[in-house]
């Protein structure tokens, strides 16, 4: 059995011990002080595992982050991990940690804290066993990327420039390691139409629901599904009262593409879009978010030695894409080999059914150990 493997299997106890006390720890993205306490938390046990805490970037409203590394190499391997949750504070108080059939279940432990244990874990592990990564490994544990990482985004790409590997801790569906992810774009759509009396005098009005109706249709004509390509319009809002012909309307727009190319493509298209009725004003605002985390070789190279290593410590894994995007995004557009999905084997992101496999977790903290160790 690699040594590795061996010690993280006795520390599994140690390790759901500590996801029910971050589990227990609101940090909904929004509430700095809840997400800034759970960072701190997080970027404290880094250093007691051996971790050296290089900075903390502070924010003004939303929460820090924190740059942990370990190792002196030029060379380095970015992880990269977030403590922000989706759930609201004061859910951890309603649904605290709780083990049910061999599953760990609560708020934000599959998104995303017990990946996140994971890599500490592996960083322990590594420490304590006196092994030497060949390159220098860099930690970001960030506070926003489940709203799209806007104050995190920068600090990620810079450290991607300077590295050779992207480790992701984000969770794995029923075990595969994600190779691909669709890239995001949001779009807002202002429409201004003209008010009328809707009974007396309709003919002098423009209705602004009518034009953003036409736009909808427009809009979800643009989905391919055979290409990855989707366009939803998902929020909506116009009007003002029934017997009004409606001034204004606005949408907001969800966009996923597979490719860089039709990201251009379909942005292009959206944020041309034109009136279909007379008197009536659209006004676009948005783009792409996260471009495409494409399948490369150096990608697909990356995971096949990931997959021969978890063959060694005894279980298979296979890849897989994902409709949704990640901070892996970021990194992947740059060109870096990235490969994502190596946190928790579980289910359920942002449900309530959210859970872990617990015996599962020394498995996936010695995959991300062994790649650290490994990776040339």
């Amino acid at each position: 059995m690699s040594q590795l493997l061996n010690y993280l299997r006795q520390q599994q106890p140690a390790m759901v011990e500590m996801l029910a006390q971050w589990v227990n720890q609101d940090s909904p993205t929004y509430h700095k002080a809840a997400v800034d306490t759970m960072g701190q938390v997080m970027a404290h046990a880094f250093v007691e595992a051996g971790g050296t805490l290089t900075a903390i970037h502070r924010q003004p409203e939303l929460g820090d982050h924190y740059t942990i590394t370990y190792g002196q190499d030029d060379r380095q391997i970015l992880v990269l991990c977030h403590f922000d949750t989706v759930w609201p504070l004061g859910e951890a108080q309603k649904r605290p940690f709780a083990i049910e059939n061999g599953l760990g279940k609560g708020p934000g432990v599959y998104d995303m804290k017990a990946g996140t244990l994971n890599g500490l874990f592996a960083l322990k592990a590594i420490q304590r066993l006196g092994l030497q990564p060949q390159h220098k490994l860099v930690f970001l544990l960030t506070s926003d990327e489940e709203i799209g990482s806007p104050t995190s985004r920068e600090l990620i790409e810079a450290e991607a420039r300077r590295s050779r590997y992207c480790l992701v801790l984000e969770g794995s569906r029923n075990g595969p390691l994600t190779t691909w992810r669709k890239g995001v774009g949001r779009f807002d759509l202002e429409i201004t139409g003209v008010a009328a009396h809707a009974g007396v005098d309709p003919e002098k009005g423009v209705s602004a629901v009518e034009e953003l109706a036409r736009q909808i249709q427009i809009l979800h004509g643009l989905t391919d599904l055979g290409r990855g390509v989707t366009v939803n319009v998902g929020v909506v809002t116009g009007g003002e009262r029934p017997n009004i012909i409606a001034p204004s309307a606005r949408a907001e727009v969800d966009l996923r593409v597979v490719t860089r190319a039709d990201g251009e493509a379909l942005t292009e298209k959206i944020l041309g879009l034109q009136p279909q009725l007379p008197g009536s004003q659209i006004q676009v605002t948005g783009g792409i978010n996260r471009w495409p985390f494409e399948e490369t070789p150096g990608g697909l190279a990356l995971f096949e030695k990931a997959q021969a290593i978890a063959r060694e410590l005894g279980f298979e894994v296979d890849k897989i894409g994902s409709g949704g995007g990640s901070d892996g995004n970021f990194t992947s557009a740059l060109g870096v080999p990235t490969l994502d999905g190596l946190g928790a084997l579980g289910y359920g992101a942002h449900a309530l059914s959210e859970y872990v496999v617990l015996d599962a977790l020394p498995l996936r903290a010695a995959l991300v150990a062994e790649l650290m160790v490994r990776l040339k």
